[in-house]
């Protein structure tokens, strides 16, 4: 019989009453929990305390390393080129990771992109790219390291080896209303971003009403956290806190985006889409020890060099990057009732009319419709006439039309004609 050397309701004391965790106890309560020592009441309470009186930077940074622990550290030095990876904390069109991770792989940086699943209302990148036939996300460390060596870029699921102790706690903070932390937040992330092994890391932290920070001073102290913690653990860590407020791009939902994305690597696709590709490529590179500027970005975009990773990248994982994406069953559209400009069109109510159009999931074990989603006909700005098409709802089961609708009422204003409607930048704040 093993001796514990810590009593779980003495840990849970101690951050209930507002004092610093040590480092033994960080450790032992993280690996005992892995263990199932300690039960899934004890760490909720715990979780709960975090929720509530927060933790101090030497806590985080202690919790995190233990969370690491719990699994394997890949370690990609042996390929002999750079490494740099990506990360959102989520919102409604981020299909950015797509068209990045061939366009950094196209000047001379690995990307071992390790992707999730959506849930709610915001995507997921693996969700989307299940949308190309044949596709698998699936994949052993052999299998991405060897595409690593050969393509230069990889998106797929994380291996069950990789924090196993996050997986967990993930699965209890999301039924026990301890999600919306920053601490856990930060630890989360950090801890699988740093086990995958990169050498570099950029976050894309979004603000706004479709992102999880909804404050920007939230998003700033998140972004900053994480970056310390990614410079703590040796990685080149670096924040871009973007705009969450209107959704990105003119699409919402798995296939849909993926055609968007296949725009941007062809050269066009909306703007900022585009901008917002090329800001993170250009951190990316910069951090990886081969900077490049955002002008030799954009030619990559342009002259196919990007696209022809991108195939390579696809056909790697058994896609086909020719075969024909998903196409819903059923369409509607959404009229402007008179001549105008879009004056708001809000992030959240076009996520959650996505999800319930049956782009997303509401458990991790849904499925998703591939197809659904929405297709957006104006931006913000953008003057109207009466009867132009607005959106395009997507899906394969008509009878979600309601609900979508639902979502959506409120969620767009049409101003009068001539209004001027001022756009903010993508790129809201850079942290180091």
């Amino acid at each position: 019989m093993i001796t514990e050397p810590f009593d779980a309701v003495d840990v849970i004391r101690t951050k209930r009453d507002r004092l610093e965790l040590s480092a033994g106890q960080i450790d032992w309560v993280i690996d005992a929990y892995t263990r199932g020592v300690v039960a899934e009441e004890q760490m909720s309470a715990l979780a709960m305390a975090i929720f509530l009186n927060g933790m101090h930077r030497s806590e985080i940074q202690r919790w995190t390393q233990a969370m690491i622990q719990s699994g394997e550290r890949l370690d990609y030095t042996s390929l002999g080129i750079p490494t740099a990876d990506k990360h959102s904390t989520g919102g409604v069109g981020d299909k950015i990771t797509l068209p990045l991770a061939p366009l950094v792989a196209a000047f001379g940086v690995a990307v071992p992109q390790l992707s999730g699943r959506g849930l709610g209302h915001t995507g997921g990148t693996l969700d989307k790219m299940e949308a190309i036939p044949g596709w698998r996300a699936a994949l052993s460390n052999e299998e991405v390291r060897a595409q690593l060596a050969s393509v230069g870029a990889v998106v797929c699921a994380a291996g069950p080896g990789l924090a196993p102790a996050d997986k967990k706690l993930y699965a209890l903070r999301d039924v026990t209303s301890t999600v919306d932390c920053i601490p856990l937040i930060a630890s989360s992330i950090m801890s699988k971003k740093i086990a995958e092994g990169t050498g570099a890391l950029v976050l894309d932290v979004k603000v706004g009403s479709g992102a999880f920070m909804k404050k920007l001073d939230q998003a700033r102290e998140l972004a900053r956290t994480m970056v310390d913690l990614g410079t703590d653990a040796g990685v080149t860590t670096v924040a871009l806190v973007t705009d969450m407020a209107t959704p990105l791009g003119l699409t919402a939902g798995n296939g849909l985006e993926v055609r968007e994305s296949v725009e941007v690597l062809a050269g066009g696709g909306p703007a900022d889409v585009v901008d917002l590709t090329v800001a993170l490529a250009t951190e990316m590179l910069a951090a990886a020890g081969r900077p490049a500027g955002a002008d030799d970005v954009r030619a990559a975009l342009a002259d196919g060099r990007a696209m022809d990773k991108w195939r390579a990248m696809i056909s790697a994982q058994g896609g086909d990057p020719d075969a024909p994406l998903p196409v819903a069953r059923a369409t509607e559209q959404i009229l402007a009732p008179a001549d105008g400009v879009l004056g708001r069109l809000d992030a959240y109510g076009v996520g959650v009319a996505a999800w319930r159009l049956g782009a997303g999931r509401a458990r991790k074990e849904d499925p998703v419709q591939l197809a659904a989603g929405i297709e957006l006909h104006a931006k913000p700005g953008d003057p109207v006439t009466a009867g132009q098409p607005l959106m395009t709802l997507h899906t394969d089961t008509p009878e979600r039309f309601p609900r979508a609708y639902e979502a959506l009422d409120g969620a767009w204003e049409l101003a009068a004609p001539g209004t001027v409607v001022t756009r903010g930048p993508v790129v809201i704040d850079r942290i180091i």
